[in-house]
């Protein structure tokens, strides 16, 4: 028998322990077990009984349920169980419900196959559930590691972690200042979180461009940050092209035209570019030299130094800022081979 075949035995184990037809229909409406999952409004009004009758029901049939499987008295519940909780030992002890039924079905799982796992982590005590809202993704795990209010409070100690370092971290960094037995637990739990979002191994909030790009220049911005250094344009479209980023079909001059625009990024040579933050300001090879030789002083610097020193900020030949000196407009040459501002 396989995975799939495991998983569908107990579930038609479980609803066939429930006695009331009325009762086996709320049951697969509430879970969306045929495919719909239905509201207490719609199914009330499809049995022509309240909303509220119709979660009393829910509640009762689910304690029964519970009940039923604790005492072992739902076949073929163990052999899935024992799946599920193999696979999640090998995922961090939880996951989000599609992850988890992925793995274990070999397939992108459809409405039905994510019902059937939720259905199972509602009423196996070996197992528990993370209802999905905005903040968190719905989630299956090992119960003996913590129930929904215990997962949700790890969750939370991770989102609030990272917002109070303010960049985004790593798993061994969190790792380091929480208490878990292993990092794949830490990253099991921060898999749950909608605040969170991760990119080349690091871990931030959703709206940190940094981990979570939205728009060319935001992903030009965590190509270079990556690369840490200059880069040609068109080397930055292949790297985005070839990335796990969402959307990354781009074409060379969409990120050449990104490049011009943004202030985060400074030409230092012909289609190469760097970032601000890295020390590099705006400016052309006259502008650079101008700003060096403000530094120095009446004094002046030699031509060695002022290129070695022009070089440490521009990718351009030696020759482009020799020919740049030449503009006597700006700089003066004094003695043999020194060089000042031009009075």
């Amino acid at each position: 028998m396989n995975n799939a075949e495991t998983i569908t035995k107990a579930i038609s184990s479980s609803l066939n322990i429930i006695e009331q037809e009325r009762e086996r229909e709320i049951i697969s409406r509430r879970f969306g077990l045929n495919g719909n999952k239905e509201t207490l409004e719609q199914i009330g009004e499809m049995l022509s009984i309240t909303r509220e009758r119709v979660r009393q029901l829910e509640k009762a049939i689910l304690i029964r349920l519970r009940i039923a499987a604790e005492e072992g008295k739902i076949a073929d519940l163990a052999p899935a169980e024992k799946i599920i909780i193999r696979n999640l030992t090998e995922m961090g002890r939880i996951a989000r419900t599609n992850n988890l039924a992925k793995k274990i079905l070999g397939h992108e799982p459809n409405a039905i196959d994510k019902a059937n796992f939720n259905f199972l982590g509602e009423i196996s005590p070996a197992l528990t559930i993370v209802a999905e809202n905005d903040k968190y993704y719905g989630a299956v795990g090992i119960a003996e590691y913590g129930d929904e209010k215990t997962i949700r409070g790890r969750i939370d100690e991770i989102v609030s972690l990272i917002k109070s370092n303010k960049a985004p971290m790593n798993i061994e960094e969190l790792d380091a200042k929480l208490d878990y037995e292993h990092p794949s637990h830490i990253e099991a739990i921060a898999l749950l979180s909608k605040n969170l979002s991760t990119l080349n191994s690091q871990w931030g909030l959703t709206k940190w461009p940094t981990v979570n790009p939205k728009n060319i220049r935001d992903k030009i911005y965590v190509v270079l940050e990556e690369k840490h250094e200059p880069m040609h344009f068109s080397d930055i479209a292949k790297a985005i092209s070839s990335s796990d980023f969402r959307r990354k079909n781009v074409t060379v001059q969409a990120i050449h035209n990104e490049l011009i625009k943004d202030s985060r990024f400074v030409l230092i040579g012909r289609g190469i570019y760097a970032l601000s933050n890295w020390g590099y300001e705006k400016g052309t090879v006259s502008d650079i030299i101008t700003k060096i030789l403000k530094k120095a002083g009446d004094d002046g610097l030699s031509r060695k130094e002022i290129v070695k020193q022009v070089l440490k900020e521009r990718k351009v030949k030696e020759t482009t800022v020799l020919l740049n000196l030449q503009n006597k407009s700006l700089f003066t040459k004094v003695g043999k081979d020194n060089y000042r501002l031009a009075k």
